[in-house]
């Protein structure tokens, strides 16, 4: 057997670094994901597998990534509550609106860029009218993406201005539409973390259960 001890430094000195990359290699790149994908299979088996929402026995979306609630053209429809928008959009697709998780990004405009603004503007007007609100009414999240594009979430003002419209084309007061907002609104994380949100997939979800479309 060679003694390890009359070879040259060098050498040596590999042996040892190809020892502890190995080992390393076996604890952090097997044994650690090895046991981490095990704990959250068994603790965390939801949150692990996507946060995936199922709706009447088939899997609809993730409370962590947002949709668009569209036509086949891109236009909103007007008896689901919208999310804000989003620079997630694959540009090869024509059908693609945005919440594409395979195209998670902002649109790196920054706040003086013309072009951000011109496109502020545009939604204003759409939001207005389809809404049928005043521009001053119109919070920021519901004309400016997130930094993801993906934010499943919306404000509670956001949402606030679009119950009237989701009332009427559900045939259902606003008080009855007002009260599941409410009900669907999430305070801030421990109390003081975050802002209060509303999550747009199980806000629709909930309307199409209570007041499906007649």
């Amino acid at each position: 057997m060679t003694d390890v001890n009359r070879l040259p430094s060098w050498l040596r000195q590999h042996i040892a670094a190809l020892r502890a990359l190995l080992v390393l290699t076996a604890l952090c790149g097997i044994v650690y994901p090895v046991v981490m994908f095990g704990v959250a299979q068994a603790a965390f088996h939801g949150q692990a597998g996507g946060s995936l929402v199922s709706f009447r026995g088939r899997i609809v979306g993730s409370s962590l990534i947002c949709q668009e609630f569209v036509t086949a053209t891109g236009q909103p429809l007007p008896q689901y509550f919208q999310p804000r928008p989003s620079a997630a959009v694959n540009p090869k697709a024509k059908a693609d609106y945005g919440c594409d998780p395979g195209f998670s990004g902002a649109s790196n405009l920054g706040p003086d860029n013309p072009k951000l603004a011109a496109e502020i503007r545009a939604r204003q007007r759409q939001i207005a009218s389809f809404d049928h609100v005043k521009v001053s009414q119109i919070p920021p999240d519901a004309v400016t993406a997130s930094g993801s594009g993906l934010d499943p979430d919306i404000s509670p003002a956001y949402a606030a201005i679009q119950v009237d419209r989701v009332a009427a084309a559900r045939h259902v007061s606003p008080a009855e539409i007002r009260a599941l907002v409410a009900e669907f609104t999430q305070g801030r994380t421990l109390g003081f973390l975050g802002e209060p949100a509303v999550n747009v997939l199980a806000l629709n979800i909930a309307l199409d259960e209570r007041y499906p479309l007649r």
